[in-house]
């Protein structure tokens, strides 16, 4: 008696952008700004998203695309907005030169375009603060344009896929051209968020689960066993220690003294308390000079230190207290704020915790 044996299943070689898909079909995550299966997401609620998830994970952008897309439902409506209630609505999310970017993306999408945002790659890119990944996500996600957004999530997907040796940032370019290579002839958009999916869900940093995977069969690293090691990365350079003070003024009345930061640099047109220069040489045997002139203000330094990590520097920062009388004036350039109404100002981080170890 003859009895058939079945051949192994033949592993297929490339990755297949429809085995992609048909897994993000049946598990696409649920976001507030994604539409729902078979619709297209409006370019600005991609626009918006985008730009606020740059540096900033999913769970703690979604209060904040609510909020904005409550308080302004269109590009032009967010275009007409002070650039203050923009930054206001924005403190909390960090990298504050995002949201200075946005308000002006918002009004030369205005201005050049009639309010609508272009079906097209190059006028995207011409945007301010738009770039080749932006403008693919939009142009991809809004429009179904031939593009492939690259983040970090895609990254990880990529070189695990075909093992890209090469480290970051140096391997970007060869990251972007395979990226490029797996893009479908359609749903394109479909494709690029189905990328995302992936490396959030399934492809992570630590512990993938590379069973459930839908390129698991073709993935060079998967089969080498060593998935976890990607993508290589080169040694991260660590910014010098800068140390500064931070003046916080309080008056009788519960008020407390504010001014806002120069519009370009660092924390560009936020608030802030009074403060020196932020250095490797700081000096806090000197650091009342430059204090903000008050009449009657004592001031007291504060035990310990406020620390803050930016992207390419620590920060350290004494604090000094001073109580002056509710006739006190405010120095050109500052201004007073009930300490009931602070959380609705455009206070960095960095400010919130001076103000904290402050008044605490």
């Amino acid at each position: 008696m003859n009895v058939a044996v079945r051949a192994p299943r033949r592993k297929k070689a490339t990755p297949d952008p429809a085995d992609l898909l048909a897994w993000y079909d049946r598990h696409r995550r649920v976001l507030p700004w994604r539409a729902r299966k078979g619709e297209r997401t409006a370019p600005y609620a991609v626009w918006l998203s985008e730009i606020m998830l740059q540096q900033t994970t999913v769970k703690t952008v979604g209060p904040y695309f609510a909020k904005f897309l409550g308080t302004w439902p269109t590009v032009e409506a967010l275009a007409r907005s002070p650039l203050d209630d923009v930054l206001r609505a924005w403190a909390g999310l960090g990298y504050y030169a995002r949201a200075r970017n946005l308000h002006a993306c918002a009004i030369a999408v205005v201005e050049r375009h009639g309010g609508v945002f272009p079906a097209d790659l190059d006028a995207l890119r011409a945007l301010p603060g738009i770039g080749d990944y932006t403008a693919a996500a939009v142009g991809a996600i809004a429009f179904d344009l031939p593009a492939v957004p690259v983040d970090g999530n895609v990254e990880r997907v990529v070189t695990r896929l075909f093992a890209v040796e090469e480290a970051l940032p140096a391997a970007k370019p060869e990251i972007k051209r395979l990226a490029a290579s797996l893009m479908p002839a359609s749903r394109t958009g479909d494709f690029a968020q189905a990328l995302m999916d992936l490396g959030a869900t399934i492809c992570t940093p630590k512990k993938p689960a590379c069973a459930l995977c839908p390129f698991d069969t073709v993935c060079i690293a998967r089969a080498r066993g060593d998935q976890e090691t990607f993508p290589r990365k080169a040694p991260k350079r660590e910014g010098k220690l800068r140390r500064g003070a931070a003046f916080v003024v309080l008056r009788e009345d519960n008020r407390v003294l504010l001014r806002q930061r120069p519009e370009k640099g660092l924390l560009g047109a936020m608030t802030e308390v009074p403060g020196s220069e932020w250095s490797h040489d700081f000096d806090v045997a000197t650091a009342l000079d430059a204090a903000p002139k008050i009449a009657r203000a004592t001031w007291r330094k504060l035990a310990g230190e406020v620390t803050h990590v930016f992207t390419h520097f620590p920060l350290a920062l004494t604090v000094f207290v001073a109580r002056v009388p509710k006739t006190a004036a405010a120095p050109k350039g500052a201004r007073w704020v009930k300490v009931a109404d602070l959380p609705g100002e455009a206070l960095p981080n960095v400010m919130r915790k001076v103000l904290a170890h402050a008044l605490d």
